[in-house]
């Protein structure tokens, strides 16, 4: 009786000991991720090792990582993003960084997808100071061009506001936008990228 007591209790003092060690870590991980302001900033040598997310291409030739590049420590790290595209091989073809030097006026992915015939990445974003929190501005990343394109100037400038969109064949994607400037209504809105790609500004790159 007293050996099996004896047991529960090392047992009972082991899961104590481990449980503040085990909800540090949680915390730790709460303040990495999520698209967060947090309550009280985490340690400047927090999330160095937090991974990319990584999206291959259909074909398997290329892949899109999205890198957490917030720097101010009141943000998880993933409330501003880099975008960069590379072969599979690592070689670096094109990126974009929509990171703000506060933090607070850049941008982070919400939504991100391969075209089905992999020439197009497409991917859509939020403000990480939500400033116009009914706009999700899309870029649009070209194979052939090797070049990201900033999907508005694809639409007549108009914004796209909704983070969700869907590829409907190979190079066509469907998103939202507004029926009207200034609007509450909206509207869908279908482009063929492989033929838009070809017609906007360069500027618009």
């Amino acid at each position: 009786m007293w050996m099996r007591f004896s047991i529960v209790l090392i047992l009972l003092v082991a899961v104590g000991s481990t449980a503040p060690t085990l909800a540090a870590a949680a915390l730790a991980a709460d303040s990495c991720s999520g698209h967060q302001l947090l309550p009280v900033p985490r340690s400047a040598s927090s999330c160095l090792t937090v991974s990319p997310q990584v999206y291959a291409s259909p074909d398997a030739a290329l892949s899109a990582l999205i890198f957490p590049v917030d720097p101010d420590l009141h943000d998880t790290p993933d409330m501003e993003s880099r975008v960069v595209i590379q072969t599979r091989d690592g070689k670096l073809l094109a990126a974009k960084d929509y990171s703000s030097p506060g933090g607070a006026n850049g941008y982070y992915v919400v939504g991100a997808k391969w075209s089905p015939d992999s020439q197009f990445f497409v991917y859509s974003m939020s403000s990480s100071g939500g400033h116009s929190p009914w706009s999700f501005p899309m870029w649009v990343y070209s194979r052939q061009k090797n070049s990201i394109a900033d999907f508005s100037a694809m639409i007549g400038n108009n914004p796209t506001v909704a983070g969700d969109f869907t590829f409907t064949g190979p190079h066509t994607v469907a998103a939202t936008t507004w029926q009207k400037p200034g609007s509450d209504n909206t509207v869908p809105v279908t482009v063929d990228l492989d033929d838009a790609i070809g017609k906007i500004d360069p500027a618009a790159k």
